[in-house]
C-alpha cells in the first residue's frame, strides 16, 4: 500500500481529535489533565481507521496494517527501549539515595547571599543528572517551598525558580525522553544535539542566575542541610562522562544501571531482589509512555496514508522561501502540539516526523531540528499551567498554577534564545563536505 497520497484536511484530522477530546474533557472536568493520554489517542486511533485517501478506500486490515507499520518503526522501537532503560535508571538512583546525596552535597557547598540562584542550580544539576524535570520538581519541591517564611519571598517566585531549574535538565540532559526523543526522530547523536542545544540554554541559565541573585531576600537561617556520600552520586557523573564521550544512549543507560545496581547492594541500599524490584518499577514508570509512542507511530503512519502531513506541509511552508522560514514552522509545530497536549515528549514524538518531511524539502540540517522541537517543547512545558510539572508543584505549596507560570523566567528566556538561534543561525554546522552550514 502506498504511504502517501494527495494532500487533504481530513487527513490530518486524527491529531486534531486527540486534542480536541483533550480539551473537551480538560473543559467539562474543569481539570486539563483529566483525560488520560492514551485513552484519547486510542480514541484517535479508531476515529483515523474510519477515514480513507483522497480517492480512494483502504480495507481495515490495510488501515491495520498501515498502523502496525507506524508503531513498529525501528526509531519508534528503539525510542520505547530507551525509555525503559532509562525508567529502571530513575528507579535505582532514587532507591540508592543519589538524588538527595546530590541536593544535600549542593546546598552544602551554596554561598548563603546566593541561596535563590543556588537552588536554581541545584535545580538544573538534578535535573541534568536524572533526566526528568517532574522527579526533580517532585525531589525539590518541599525545599524550595520551605525557604519561602525564611527568605521572605514569594512561594509562587520559588516554585518557578524549581521548575526552570528542572527544565534546563529535561532540555538538556543525555537521558532526558525529550532529548532522546529529539534525537531519535532526527537521527543525530546526543552529543550534537546537545552542543546545539548548550549555545541557546547557556545564555538563558545565565540570565536567570543573575536575575536571581538581585532578588532580595531576607534570611537563610532555615536551610537545612542533610549528609550524603559521594559514591552515591557516581552513576550520574558516569552518565554524563559516557554520554560527552559519544557513546550510544543504550550502552550509556546500561553502564548507568550497572553502576546504580552495585553501589546500592555495596552501600546495602537493598538486597538482590530489592534491586530487581528497583527496576522493575522503573520500567513501570515508563510503559505508558511506550505505549504512546508507538500509538502515536501508528496514527502519524495513518495521517501520512491519508495526505494529512502532506497537507500540513503544504499550509506550513505556504510562504516559506528559506530553511530559517522552515525552522520557524518547525518551532511553531512543536510548540502549538505542546500546549495543546501539554506533554513536550508527545509533542516531539508527533512533530518529529513531519519535521523530518521539511528538513528534506528545506535543507535543514537535522541537528539543528533536533535541538528546535526540544527547546520549544521544554519552553512551553515550563510555562503551560495546565502542565505536569507547574501543576505538580501548585499542588505540593498550595499555589495558583498560573502565579507560578509568572515566575518561569528561565523558560521564558529559553524561547527567547530559541527564536535569536534561529533568526542567526546559531549553530553553524559542518556539513559532509566540511564546508560552514550557513
Amino acid at each position: 500500500m502506498q504511504k502517501s497520497a494527495p494532500a487533504q484536511f481530513l487527513g490530518l484530522t486524527p491529531i486534531l481529535f486527540f486534542v480536541v477530546t483533550m480539551l473537551i474533557a480538560g473543559i467539562i472536568s474543569d481539570n486539563i489533565t483529566a483525560m488520560p493520554v492514551l485513552v484519547a489517542l486510542f480514541l484517535a486511533a479508531g476515529y483515523a481507521l474510519l477515514l480513507n485517501p483522497k480517492g480512494r478506500k483502504l480495507t481495515l486490515n490495510e488501515k491495520i496494517a498501515q498502523f502496525c507499520e507506524g508503531a513498529g518503526n525501528k526509531n519508534i522501537i528503539l525510542l520505547v527501549l530507551i525509555f525503559l532503560l532509562a525508567g529502571a535508571f530513575y528507579s535505582l538512583t532514587i532507591d540508592i539515595g543519589a538524588r538527595d546525596a546530590t541536593v544535600n552535597l549542593a546546598l552544602s557547598v551554596i554561598p548563603t547571599p546566593m541561596i535563590l540562584p543556588g537552588l536554581f542550580i541545584i535545580c538544573c544539576f538534578i535535573s541534568f543528572s536524572m533526566g526528568t524535570s517532574t522527579g526533580t520538581i517532585t525531589a525539590l519541591a518541599p525545599i524550595g517551598l520551605g525557604l519561602a517564611d525564611g527568605l521572605g519571598v514569594s512561594p509562587a517566585l520559588l516554585a518557578g525558580v524549581v521548575v526552570g531549574g528542572a527544565m534546563f535538565g529535561d532540555n538538556l540532559s543525555f537521558v532526558s525522553d525529550t532529548t532522546i526523543a529529539a534525537t531519535r526522530s532526527q537521527g543525530v547523536r546526543l552529543t550534537d544535539k546537545f552542543k546545539a542545544n548548550l549555545l541557546i540554554t547557556l545564555p538563558a541559565s545565565v540570565i536567570t542566575i543573575i536575575i536571581l541573585a538581585f532578588v532580595s531576600v531576607a534570611d537563610t537561617s532555615s536551610l537545612q542541610q542533610g549528609d550524603y556520600e559521594l559514591i552515591r552520586i557516581l552513576p550520574y557523573m558516569l552518565i554524563i562522562a559516557c554520554a560527552l564521550a559519544g557513546l550510544n544512549v543504550v550502552l550509556v543507560l546500561a553502564i548507568g544501571i550497572g553502576s546504580a545496581g552495585v553501589i546500592g547492594l555495596i552501600t546495602g541500599s537493598f538486597a538482590p531482589m530489592g534491586m530487581w524490584q528497583s527496576i522493575q518499577t522503573g520500567l513501570g514508570w515508563m510503559q505508558n509512555l511506550s505505549v504512546i509512542a508507538l500509538t502515536i507511530g501508528g496514527i502519524v503512519s495513518l495521517m501520512h496514508a491519508y495526505g494529512g502531513i502532506t497537507w500540513l506541509i503544504q499550509v506550513l511552508t505556504r510562504r516559506v522561501q528559506s530553511r530559517q522560514g522552515a525552522e520557524y514552522s518547525i518551532a511553531a509545530l512543536v510548540s502549538l502540539l505542546d500546549l495543546s497536549t501539554a506533554n513536550n515528549t508527545i509533542s516531539i514524538v508527533a512533530a518529529g516526523p513531519i519535521a523530518s518531511d521539511l528538513n528534506k524539502q528545506y535543507g535543514v540540517d537535522p541537528r539543528r531540528t533536533a535541538s528546535i522541537l526540544d527547546v520549544f517543547s521544554c519552553s512551553f512545558q515550563g510555562l503551560v499551567p495546565y502542565g505536569a510539572q507547574i501543576l505538580t508543584i501548585a499542588a505540593v505549596g498550595g499555589l495558583s498554577p498560573l502565579s507560578v507560570s509568572m515566575y518561569c523566567w528561565y523558560p521564558m528566556l529559553l524561547f527567547v534564545f530559541g527564536v535569536l538561534a534561529i533568526a542567526f543561525n546559531i549553530p553553524k554546522f559542518i556539513t559532509e563536505n566540511g564546508s560552514p552550514d550557513v
